[in-house]
């Protein structure tokens, strides 16, 4: 069990949007902006806030800056709690307040983390704003997973057929998978998740049901429903259909299909549907964030080092890891070393 996930978790939580949303988003946009102003550029726009406290642009850009720049620019911290604080008691309403530009470590922040977390509570106690309640949940979605659980059930109740608060119930308890090390309690928290996930499949849009169905195959796999997690699996590779999910259908369509196989005693189709995980053309999440290596660690785990390597190959065409996590797995397993995958295992 990790004790402060939080690093490895960041990416998850931009994957908790679908490219649908998320990449069309606004403040998503203007915070990405942000993040790519120099020190030069960011004082300006500090400056502009200080004339004028109401610009929640200029905010959501700031944010964005010291998302990327915590570890150079000293007064990162600081000045992003400033931020955060002051959108929480003014605005909170606001887009950037329910993206991951907004959470506060309570590890590396705890003064800035429990501040935040007090005026949350203040606001929500009463409050039945949807937005509010889905923006508080954002905030303590890695931080107090009971809290965000609370905050999402009573959206749910208010607002229930809408399928966003299934959707991050869902994602909610699987997040929690990532530091729960017991199968039992593993188990548990993925039928959670699935049954939270299905409702919100049947609630969902066409696009929407799409963007599910990697969720809804992982979380019945861990939760031992092997028939579901095969038809969902299955319904990925049968849909075809250009667009920014292909990549994800085949990446994750075949690495379930390849678990499901080892786990009913067949190597050689869960090695074939490796190789064929590794024939993704990519996504703007794969791109980004690199592949899943559940499978390979897997197949490690029983001497196929072969054909992990050849997986390693084939996700160097579309994956350009950063500090050579790639360059450094091939030499972990050429040495006969257990590659760190960290976050891979769960992206």
């Amino acid at each position: 069990m990790i004790s402060n996930p939080l690093p490895l978790l960041f990416p998850l939580l931009f994957l908790t949007f679908s490219a649908a949303t998320c990449f069309a988003a606004d403040a998503h946009s203007i915070a990405r902006l942000g993040g790519q102003m120099d020190a030069k550029a960011k004082t300006t726009v500090e400056q502009q806030v200080a004339k004028n406290p109401q610009d929640i642009e200029s905010r959501t850009k700031l944010l964005g800056y010291y998302f990327m720049n915590g570890r150079m620019d000293p007064d990162a911290k600081s000045e992003k709690r400033r931020h955060v604080l002051w959108l929480i008691k003014n605005a909170p309403e606001s887009e950037i307040l329910g993206l991951p530009y907004s959470l506060l470590d309570k590890h590396l922040d705890p003064e800035g983390y429990g501040n935040a977390r007090e005026a949350w509570l203040k606001l929500t106690e009463q409050s039945k704003n949807l937005q509010v309640l889905a923006n508080a949940s954002q905030f303590f979605l890695l931080g107090d997973r009971s809290i965000a659980e609370e905050l999402l059930r009573k959206g749910q109740r208010l607002d229930a057929e809408n399928p966003s608060w299934s959707k991050s119930l869902g994602q909610l308890y699987s997040l929690g998978l990532f530091s729960v090390t017991d199968q039992g309690q593993r188990k548990q928290l993925a039928e959670k998740a699935f049954q939270q996930f299905d409702i919100a499949y049947h609630r969902s849009s066409t696009i929407e049901k799409d963007s599910l169905l990697e969720s809804l195959a992982k979380s019945a796999l861990e939760a031992g429903r092997m028939d579901d997690a095969k038809r969902f699996a299955e319904e990925m590779l049968e849909n075809d259909e250009a667009g920014w999910n292909r990549g994800n259908r085949i990446h994750h369509g075949n690495l379930t299909l390849g678990r499901i196989a080892l786990r009913e005693g067949d190597v050689n189709e869960a090695k074939s549907r490796l190789l064929s995980a590794g024939k993704t053309p990519g996504s703007p999440q794969l791109n980004s964030f690199g592949p899943n290596m559940q499978l390979a660690k897997e197949l490690l785990e029983q001497g196929e080092t072969e054909v992990v390597l050849e997986y390693f190959a084939l996700c160097d065409k579309f994956w350009k890891s950063p500090q050579r996590k790639l360059e450094q797995w091939i030499e972990d397993v050429k040495a006969n070393r257990t590659p760190q995958f960290g976050g891979n295992l769960a992206y």
